[in-house]
């Protein structure tokens, strides 16, 4: 039962209320009573578990009280996207911080100790026995309260870890642990980001692309530079050149700086930031497949920062394929926009900084999913690909099974992810362009349905930490979490191993039959 601290004969309390009922906590089991911040939703937890929220750096569960408590608008804010919470209660169990979403905090109350009762004294109360730990009485002209005990209503939600489990990170944990196993791209194939610029596509080999981030809010310009010179942006505490592709090649004008994305690649003049509309896709290509630039057009000058044209979908779509190296090289600009010795040299250096600083991060493709961001390891990740036209329905499949189709000759099983994780259909999906991850790991390979494509991402290791642990199923699929923050944007990403994925429900047994 909680400690009710009493001070000279008063007890202090916070009061506030859930669904129309007056509760009650003794002030020093809070920590903090903040605005409601934006929550992550996080799948197979328990279903009082609204998502998680950031709190001066650390992850924390964020449980509805409505939910949990059974009371009136049960499942009407929160993750759901109701507006009902207007505060979050910072509790802290088993030395884990937990957040206790309430609809209106009341203030702080002093209350005299022959007000504080059993909760028996209360007739008929509208919470369960247990999980009270006494009652404030009415009186005087003030409202009574029912006094809650945060430590078992929060064990109940978590009751599926055991005795040994809870909210905070399970003791065998290691946040530095990779995937089991992470599938390798084979020789004779080139893995390819389908970029988008002006409508048309172009591509860039993975190996070239650092990183693939949206276009900052802010970007400083610089004076005098030529048009396809945007400006610069900050990527981790360093200066970051961008590049516009649709000015370099000369590509319908735009107004203004677009939100778009950024393709970090490594050039000998150091990292430089592209910007194009879209990251459409990641690709294997079979080598055969990416044809020389024809020897007509190799002659021109402004073809000479292309590898090669990859035909795809049996020679119906050509997308040619880029030179990080030779890209800026290109009759419109000469470099990445800096001239003179002293200017490369100071880049060369910033380059050098980043690199050592890279080698510290780990690479993910980023995606997104009911609302959330989600990231699987660059090399567990075989394609990223536009939703199929035709998928063949599978009898007697799983209900997340939407179907098969083919890739290059060979069945692929679609996994519907949202269903998979059991995460709400609607949430999160308005405009969003859906996409289908392609992931192996052992001898198994899937295609997942996601909502849409966030980018390649670099993610320092002192920016992961380890997830809260919520439930077993969750604590298998996400145990790491990256937390990012980009000129004040928060940006939380669930970190998923892919063997763990493949091996969920009776998906294993699916794709050995496929």
């Amino acid at each position: 039962m909680a400690a009710i601290i009493r001070h000279d004969g008063v007890r202090s309390f916070v009061l506030f209320t859930v669904g129309g009922v007056g509760l009650a906590l003794p002030l020093d089991e809070v920590l903090e009573i903040l605005r409601p911040p934006a929550l992550v939703p996080i799948p197979l937890g328990p279903p009082g578990l609204e998502g998680l929220a950031r709190r001066r750096g650390a992850v924390l569960p964020v449980i509805g009280l409505r939910r949990v408590l059974g009371l009136a608008g049960a499942g009407q804010g929160g993750a759901d996207g109701g507006a009902v919470a207007a505060r979050l209660l910072i509790v802290r169990h088993k030395s884990q911080p937990v957040g206790l979403l309430v609809d209106h905090v009341l203030g702080l109350s002093a209350v005299d100790e022959d007000r504080v009762a059993d909760s028996g004294a209360v007739p008929d109360p509208s919470i369960e026995a247990d999980l009270l730990a006494g009652a404030i009485l009415a009186g005087d002209g003030r409202d009574g309260a029912l006094i809650l005990d945060p430590g078992p209503l929060i064990e109940r939600q978590f009751a599926d870890l055991g005795p040994a489990g809870g909210p905070a990170g399970a003791a065998d944990f290691n946040a530095s642990a990779p995937p089991k196993t992470l599938a390798v791209v084979r020789q004779d194939e080139e893995q390819l980001v389908v970029l988008t610029v002006a409508g048309q596509e172009f591509s860039l080999p993975v190996a070239a692309v650092r990183e693939v981030v949206p276009v900052p809010e802010a970007v400083t310009r610089v004076p005098r530079a030529r048009p396809h010179l945007l400006g610069m942006m900050t990527l981790r505490d360093a200066l970051l050149p961008l590049v516009g592709l649709r000015e370099l090649f000369g590509l319908d004008a735009r107004k203004g700086m677009e939100r778009g994305k950024v393709a970090v690649l490594r050039t000998a003049e150091g990292l430089v930031g592209v910007v194009v509309e879209d990251v459409r896709e990641i690709l294997r290509v079979p080598r055969g497949r990416i044809d020389p630039v024809p020897p007509l057009m190799a002659r021109e000058a402004e073809f000479a920062d292309m590898d090669g044209i990859a035909r795809l979908d049996g020679g119906a779509r050509l997308v040619p394929v880029l030179s990080a190296e030779r890209l800026f090289r290109h009759g419109t600009g000469d470099g990445a926009g800096t001239t003179g010795g002293d200017a490369r040299m100071r880049e060369g250096e910033a380059a050098v900084a980043m690199d050592a600083e890279a080698e510290r991060a780990e690479a993910f493709v980023v995606f997104r999913l009911a609302g959330a961001d989600y990231g699987l390891p660059v090399a567990a990740v075989q394609e990223v690909l536009r939703q199929p036209d035709a998928v063949t329905p599978l009898p007697n499949a799983p209900d997340f099974v939407d179907g098969v189709t083919t890739l290059r000759g060979a069945v692929l099983p679609l996994v519907a992810l949202r269903r998979l994780l059991r995460l709400p259909e609607g949430l999160g999906s308005a405009g969003e362009r859906g996409r289908v991850v392609v992931i192996a790991a052992g001898g198994a390979r899937a295609g997942l349905r996601v909502d849409g494509m966030a980018g390649i991402v670099r993610i320092p290791v002192g920016a992961i930490g380890p997830a809260p642990v919520v439930s077993r199923a969750q604590h298998r699929l996400i145990r790491r979490i990256g937390a990012l923050e980009s000129a004040g944007e928060r940006r939380m990403i669930l970190l998923m191993d892919p063997s763990e994925l493949l091996d969920m429900d009776q998906l294993a047994d699916l794709l050995a039959t496929v």
